[in-house]
């Protein structure tokens, strides 16, 4: 048996090494169009930030290394010009002489990843506009920035090679701008999450220009010119594009593969695509939204790589099943941590489900052992069934730890009342008896048990000032005097029951604290004397993260809070 691989990297030289652990007398070609076979595109950012030094611990293999270890021909700088599934042949040209030749196979897995999108606006092609996708592009930037020594930098895109990228420019000393046209960085995130992200970002000097459009890039003395519809362009001595990326499928489509969601290639949960013998994984894909259950397009290294090993066992004989993608992921935010995993709110409610939330301020270990640090977490289920759909977690130590276990609920399918049930590892030093994970599953719980009810920041502008309900702050004197929101009453808890008669029998009261605990002990009692009590979500720290977050957004001056 004979298998050409089209590209390397994850699902390519996944697939390949499978393949011969698999069948020891299969031969193996892949073609690379880049001089690498196997690199850490993750890490292409640290690099530039001088974090990760040696350029070779970019390479994980060669084709020197991939040939002693696996007997596969790997040939760099061989771009695939087109595929002729009638004859099995694909057409290759050898990039370094320009030699062009036909390779048959029996197997064909396409493995193009995924292109930085363009932008269609003049002046993409200057020299000092820079992408970041390849080791190729990696050395360019970092040759530039080396020999030019910028001041400056616009970037366009706000996703993960975005945040990255400022991250490691500002760790040089340049002066960093974002500029993308959603109002928001990091999509995966809902925007009120998001702006925890923000925080953190202008914290470290990173200026924000969201909600704007990029026209163009004009040379302008030494530097460049970024053009913004109905704004001011921005000036910088470079720029970087991360404004996503595009399924590198101009091969599939002449071919006459079958495409879906932004012409990515369509395949089965075997890998196969529409045509027979030919196989595709990785980020030039469709996969299913395995929360969703909807067509979706998700570049992240794990899955690629878990595709390329299902191709290979499927061609090997075997019958492996891609169950589709739940995109987690995970982003390094200077000193904060933000992770991801299943469905957001947003999206979840697109994909027309019936969704509620918990949103929670715990410690990422025992409050009395030195050094704990808040987190804030999102945990998303639906209605009726509390099957649980998605989750996001900002915060500093533990992030990772806690997205990783409530990726792997949603993976066991497990409802979002479960989590209490969760057997977590626990010393002080590392959690708490009732750990974060643990601590959603009893507020969701206590709202199935109908023992919690909530509110919502986007309920506030409907909350009636006209004395038809009761606004309620439980804060300390000193908290609430130190910032609140307009029209509520100051009753700290601990008080509550002594001052009662303060608080208007036959009225909903809407009650906020700091983090959402001391309003929901608030809740209770004033349930146990016969009101109506409503929680606020997310308590006081959150209000003030998002709140401020939308006014530097929206340049508004009157944000509702009274400092």
């Amino acid at each position: 048996m004979k298998v050409v691989i089209v590209g390397g990297v994850a699902g390519g030289a996944t697939a390949a090494a499978r393949i011969r652990r698999l069948d020891e007398q299969a031969r193996i070609v892949v073609f690379e169009r880049s001089g690498y076979i196997s690199y850490a595109n993750c890490g292409l950012p640290y690099y530039i930030g001088d974090v990760i030094t040696d350029p070779q611990a970019l390479t994980l293999q060669t084709p020197e290394s991939f040939y002693v270890r696996f007997r596969v021909d790997m040939r760099v700088r061989h771009e695939v010009t087109a595929i002729h599934p009638d004859k099995k042949t694909v057409s290759v040209k050898n990039l370094e002489t320009g030699e062009t030749f036909e390779e048959s196979y029996d197997k064909l897995i396409l493995s193009p990843g995924a292109r930085p999108a363009q932008p269609k606006v003049p002046g993409t092609g200057l020299d000092r506009v820079f992408t970041l996708r390849t080791v190729e592009d990696t050395f360019n930037l970092k040759k530039y920035i080396n020999e030019h020594r910028p001041k400056s930098a616009v970037l366009a895109g706000g996703g993960f090679i975005g945040l990255e990228l400022a991250e490691n420019l500002r760790e040089l000393g340049m002066e960093v701008t974002i500029v993308q046209r959603p109002r928001q960085l990091m999509k995966p995130f809902d925007s009120d999450m998001a702006a925890f992200i923000h925080s953190e970002m202008t914290r470290h000097g990173v200026k924000l220009v969201l909600g704007r459009t990029v026209e163009g890039f004009v040379e302008n003395g030494d530097g460049v010119d970024v053009l913004l519809k109905d704004e001011a362009p921005l000036h910088a001595d470079m720029v970087a594009l991360a404004i996503g990326v595009t399924p590198d499928t101009a091969l599939a489509k002449e071919a006459g593969l079958a495409l879906g969601v932004k012409g990515s290639i369509v395949v089965n949960d075997r890998m196969e695509t529409s045509v027979p013998d030919i196989y595709a994984v990785g980020d030039a894909v469709q996969v299913k939204h395995s929360v969703t259950g909807l067509d979706d397009l998700i570049s992240l290294a794990g899955p690629a790589n878990r595709q390329g090993r299902i191709a290979a066992d499927n061609i090997c004989g075997g019958d492996s099943r891609y169950p589709g993608s739940q995109g987690s992921s995970v982003i390094k935010v200077f000193d904060m941590t933000a992770a991801v995993t299943g469905v957001n709110e947003t999206n979840a409610r697109k994909a027309g489900l019936d969704v509620d939330r918990v949103i929670l301020s715990p410690m990422n270990h025992a409050g009395y052992y030195p050094g704990g640090k808040l987190m804030t977490m999102k945990v998303v289920f639906e209605k009726k069934t509390y099957r649980l759909l998605g989750a996001q977690i900002v915060g500093y130590d533990g992030v990772d730890k806690r997205i990783d276990v409530l990726a792997a609920a949603i993976h066991g399918g497990m409802k979002a009342t479960g989590l209490k049930e969760l057997d977590l590892a626990y010393a002080p030093p590392y959690s708490s008896a009732k750990d974060p994970v643990n601590m959603a599953g009893f507020m969701i719980e206590n709202i199935e048990k109908g023992l919690l009810k909530q509110w919502f920041l986007e309920d506030l502008d409907k909350l009636s000032r006209d004395g038809s309900v009761t606004l309620l702050d439980v804060r300390t004197e000193g908290e609430y005097n130190r910032g609140n929101i307009d029209g509520f009453k100051n009753i700290p808890v601990d008080e509550l029951r002594e001052r009662l008669d303060e608080v208007e029998q036959g009225k909903p009261v809407y009650v906020i604290c700091q983090s959402g605990l001391r309003s929901y002990i608030a809740c209770r009692i004033l349930a146990g004397y016969g009101y109506e009590a409503y929680n606020f979500a997310g308590g006081f720290r959150f209000y003030d993260a998002v709140t401020n977050d939308r006014c530097l957004i929206e340049s508004a001056s009157a944000c509702g809070m009274d400092q």
